[in-house]
């Protein structure tokens, strides 16, 4: 079954404003260079968003599912919860290497909008909060869940950091630090046992 125009319009339309949000920022990528970035009609911009904040929590989710699919394939490949996790910094290593990294789309967000009770706001601690939930899952599997819980809270700090830093042009060491430290988080939580 073929997807319907309306439908790819409207992919079309959050691929776009994913892309300017993520080298401009969302306050400076106004709705008029996403519709002309685009090549949508206004009425068909405001048809599938009726306000721009809406637009911005549909990318924010976007990357959200990509990037869950892409831990999902990376989740598949390995056994033990040790390397599971270690392909989770893998996958940040290959990012920061991108031509395509501009630092973490989550937290510009956050940092653009500030209001814990924003819709925009709300789709990072999503984000944020599945990626914990996803690396407490994980170490479940080899330790109880308070120190599992304990633990994935150290590693998203440790992933945040790095990201960071990667962005400020330290991307080799950032990983190399973060991976060393995330050994150290999950064997001393394993020993608190």
């Amino acid at each position: 079954m073929t997807p319907s125009p309306a439908i790819d319009k409207r992919q079309h339309v959050v691929e776009t404003a994913y892309s300017l949000f993520k080298r401009a920022g969302f306050h400076a990528t106004g709705i008029d260079r996403i519709i002309a970035e685009a090549d949508v009609a206004k009425m068909t911009m405001y048809r599938h968003f009726p306000s721009k904040d809406e637009l911005i929590v549909e990318v924010l989710d976007y990357r959200a599912r990509r990037f869950e699919r892409q831990l999902d394939q990376l989740a598949q490949e390995v056994a033990t919860p040790e390397r599971k996790i270690g392909k989770i910094f893998d996958w940040h290593e290959r990012w920061f290497g991108s031509p395509d990294f501009h630092g973490c789309l989550f937290a510009h967000a956050l940092a653009e909008f500030g209001d814990p009770t924003h819709p925009v706001f709300q789709a990072v601690i999503r984000q944020k909060n599945g990626l914990k939930r996803r690396m407490q899952a994980i170490l479940e599997a080899v330790m109880p869940p308070k120190q599992a819980e304990g633990a994935a809270a150290a590693l998203l700090m440790l992933i945040e950091g790095a990201t960071l830093m990667a962005q400020m042009g330290e991307a080799d060491a950032a990983i190399d630090s973060a991976r060393k430290a995330a050994d150290a988080v999950i064997a001393s939580a394993r020993i608190a046992q």
